[in-house]
């Protein structure tokens, strides 16, 4: 029998640090999973403009449901449209059983989604649906408190809505198919203990739990959670509401160039694909199929999609949600994004010719922080919407819209900026909370033909240098007693007055010399042992700073060296390096059989 050897080699191991801006090095995460921004209205609030976002699955036995919502000075307003085949409620109900038949139990914390029970800052809503009796006995209030859910009495209104599979069937508590039901909240702020609306930017918890009975006497319906990992008695498991809508501000920089990403442009693979309602699955009406079938139709291979939505939930298989994903790897990198526009290409609409005509719809978009397959995206398999992050009006054509079509717009410079940061493509849902019929939009997706690809979905992204950020690089990086370490500090002219500081550390000398490119002039202060470098470069233009020391200390240590960039807007920057002085040299073996 063979025997096996060990021999040892021995290596050097010197650790070696460097710091650097940390938003340049490192992927910044995205936002929080599952997060709705709220707009807010200055009076009435219009049902199309509401923010929309969706959880559940549509089947005989499974329910689906949009959730649009909104506020003014006053109230909190709720809507769900539930896509529902059997409609039970309880003909007598109390308010600890509201939640046992057809119902929506809307939770709220002011606090936001943080704690691990309720307290007095938690708020649920409970509301059952009903056919014509007065709301009062079908719902209900709760606060916590004592780790448990309380009943209260506090002001509040639901209205519900429901829909028969046509004017001969359906109806409640009968096992008869239906369309579905909805459900209106309107929250008085008065009500949660608040003088008014809270102020733009406060995060509240939210979850929202649908309850389905499809039978008098059974079990109920698994229950539908958003977000997917809701709990009812954990706010912290809550999902965020977003009062009102974020914007984007980039950081200062001077800008460099467009990048446009499109299917097949420069080698760029653009997925796409609608669900639901879309062309080739519009608006079918054989109860049989819409509640087997409909839900998961896909055709990845399209040309051509729709995104629709109304409020009379009878029309629900004409429904439909655009699901893209731009991929970012061509942007060059360390850039600012300074904007990001979404152009898709209108060829038609729903309701042409017909009186009253279509009306102006509202397409929102959301982004979408999961990876989806077009081959396996259905209504039921498609993802949940991270975040709504805006939306633009989309006006009916009066007729064909011709290919390459009409070009729509929308502003997606936040999410854009977010999935570069992290490193990740954009992933991007659009949908809608319109209220009117004829609201579908009809546009060409990226399987469009090559005869017009200007067609296809594009995304057109400008980026940057930023603007005074100040970059410091040192060499070498380890060094010995007397030898020379030489330090250059970059950046870039903003048009205005810049000052630069460099306190050098006690473990080197004065500068040597001081060499500067690109405009602007250095001193350094030998009592202070700080260099200052002051101009006014032209905006873009590269400054650079150089000057070698010698190493006094005689220790092992690390010499940290720390500049300091400011603009008069005002507007700083730092940069730091790492250099190791004397470092300590440990052998280690290194085994190999």
């Amino acid at each position: 029998m063979a025997k096996k050897r060990a021999s040892r080699t021995f290596a050097l191991v010197v650790l070696l640090v460097t710091l650097a801006n940390a938003d340049a090095l490192n992927a910044v995460p995205l936002p929080p999973p599952r997060r709705v921004n709220t707009p807010y209205f200055s009076g009435g609030i219009p049902f199309e403009r509401t923010a929309i976002f969706w959880f559940g699955k549509v089947s005989p036995t499974e329910n689906y449901a949009d959730v649009r919502i909104g506020y003014n000075s006053a109230e909190l307003f709720v809507h769900v449209t539930i896509f529902d085949r059997r409609l039970w409620y309880d003909e007598s109900p109390t308010a600890a059983t509201l939640a046992d038949w057809d119902a929506v139990v809307l939770y709220l914390d002011r606090d936001g989604n943080v704690g691990s029970a309720p307290d007095a800052t938690s708020y649920r809503f409970d509301g059952q649906v009903n056919w014509w009796e007065d709301r009062a006995g079908w719902q209900a209030a709760f606060q916590g408190g004592g780790g448990r859910w309380n009943s209260v009495s506090i002001p509040f209104t639901s209205m519900t809505g429901f829909r028969w599979e046509s004017a001969t069937v359906g109806g409640f508590n009968n096992n008869q198919n239906n369309r579905g039901w909805t459900i209106e909240y309107h929250i008085p702020f008065a009500s949660l203990g608040l003088l008014g609306a809270p102020p733009q930017g406060t995060t509240w918890g939210l979850g929202v739990v649908l309850h389905d009975r499809d039978v008098d006497n059974g079990p109920l319906n698994s229950d539908k959670v958003w977000p997917e990992s809701m709990l009812p008695n954990s706010p912290a498991t809550w999902g965020q509401l977003y009062f009102g809508t974020p914007t984007y501000t980039p950081t200062p920089a001077v800008p460099q160039g467009f990048s446009v990403i499109r299917h097949k442009l420069n080698g760029a693979v653009v997925p796409d694909s609608a669900v639901g309602g879309t062309v080739g699955n519009l608006c079918p009406g054989d109860p049989d199929f819409i509640w087997n079938q409909w839900a998961n139709f896909k055709d990845p291979s399209s040309m051509q999609f729709n995104v629709q939505n109304q409020g009379d939930i009878s029309d629900w298989p004409c429904f439909a949600k655009y699901f893209v994903t731009f991929p970012l790897g061509a942007l060059p990198a360390g850039k600012i994004i300074i904007s990001a526009t979404l152009t898709l290409h209108q060829f038609g609409n729903a309701g042409q010719g017909w009186n009253p005509p279509p009306q102006p719809s509202y397409l929102q978009v959301l982004t979408i922080g999961q990876e989806w397959s077009e081959d396996m995206l259905t209504w039921n398999t498609a993802p949940l919407a991270r975040e709504n992050v805006g939306g633009a009006w989309v006006d009916p054509l009066l007729a064909y819209g011709g290919d390459p079509g009409i070009p729509r717009a929308w502003d997606v410079s936040r999410a854009v900026a977010e999935a570069y940061s992290a490193g990740e493509p954009v992933r991007l849902a659009v949908y809608s909370a319109d209220g009117d019929y004829h609201s579908g939009r009809y546009f060409w997706s990226s399987n469009h033909d090559d005869w017009h690809p200007e067609a296809r979905p594009t995304l057109m992204v400008g980026w940057g240098e930023p603007l005074a950020a100040v970059q410091q690089a040192a060499w070498p990086l380890t060094v010995q007693t007397q030898q020379t370490i030489t330090y250059t500090l970059s950046l870039l002219g903003s048009g205005r007055t810049l000052t630069l500081t460099d306190d050098l550390p006690v473990d080197v000398s004065a500068p040597a010399a001081i060499q500067v490119q690109g405009g602007g002039a250095a001193s350094f202060d030998q009592a202070l042992r700080r260099l200052t470098w002051n101009g006014v470069p032209a905006p873009g233009l590269p400054v650079t700073i150089t000057f070698p020391v010698t190493v006094l200390t005689s220790s092992s240590t690390a010499i940290v060296n720390r500049a300091v960039l400011t603009d008069v807007l005002p507007f700083t920057s730092t940069a730091s390096t790492i250099v190791l002085a004397n470092p300590r040299q440990i052998w280690l073996p290194l085994l190999t059989k």
